[in-house]
């Protein structure tokens, strides 16, 4: 085929290129918009939680948590996890403003200084209390925090999932991007592939054993999350879940960081 005619073809299917990438793009969207609709409305909820420390040897250690959610219209969720045991940890409070668009805000009260800390941006992508989950997987999942394309359709476990990618919008995110699996019925995450910084794969995230709670909120009973370049491991176990408990936003202001209990 001569270069002339070579060219010309390439430049027939360029518009073709392009317009499958607009699509899956939008297709990824879509999805991403729909699973955050599903979870609209809650107000707010409490829980206890178990929280599994695993090193390479696989020796553990475990802290129990309670945690508190409210729901802001037009922005992130705020969040305050109170740590209870072990003694160590004990009276430790992270607070967390999520936020549609730019950083969110975090502080983490120490008792043993009996002071504020405010957690960086730019430290967002370091480990959340010693273990596998960072700063910035505590907060809540919004949807423009986020670009996203389609890649594809495929079984994960008994459900059908659709699979797609998608790429942090802050410059301080710890991550180049992430692969979603969210199943195509109830649009519940059930697994997140991590890859750092290099855009080698650093961590996987898998959601089991889901309940749901005033016939419409699905939450995941176990988190599991496993680093593949270390070899540690962390549990999250959920209890207790109770939603509409009355809670303000006067119960997640810097404040009560000190008069946690």
């Amino acid at each position: 085929m001569k270069l002339s005619k070579i060219l010309m073809l390439s430049l027939l299917l360029l518009p073709s290129t392009a317009a499958l990438a607009g699509a899956a793009e939008e297709q990824g969207l879509a999805i991403a918009t729909e699973a955050d609709r599903r979870d609209k409305g809650f107000g707010d909820s409490s829980a206890t939680l178990k929280m599994i420390l695993r090193n390479k040897q696989g020796d553990q250690s475990v802290r129990e948590v309670r945690v508190r959610t409210f729901e802001i219209e037009g922005d992130g969720d705020k969040g305050l996890s109170v740590f209870d045991s072990p003694p160590d940890v004990k009276g430790t409070a992270f607070l967390t403003f999520s936020h549609v668009t730019g950083p969110d805000d975090q502080w983490l009260y120490l008792p043993a200084l009996k002071r504020v800390k405010r957690i960086s941006s730019k430290n967002k992508s370091g480990p959340f209390m010693g273990s596998e989950f960072a700063y910035e997987d505590i907060s809540s999942d919004e949807v423009d925090k986020y670009t996203y394309r389609y890649l594809r359709d495929e079984p994960c476990g008994e459900l059908d999932c659709f699979v797609i990618e998608r790429y942090p919008v802050d410059k301080n995110s710890g991550y180049t991007r992430q692969l979603v699996w969210i199943d195509k019925t109830e649009y519940r995450p059930q697994k997140i592939d991590y890859y750092d910084r290099k855009n080698a794969h650093l961590k996987t995230l898998t959601f089991h054993e889901y309940s749901r709670y005033l016939d419409k909120f699905w939450r995941a009973m176990r988190y599991e999350m496993a680093n593949h370049q270390t070899g540690k491991s962390t549990t999250l176990l959920w209890q207790e879940y109770r939603f509409r408990t009355g809670l303000t936003e006067r119960d997640f202001d810097k404040n009560s960081l000190k008069r946690a209990k």
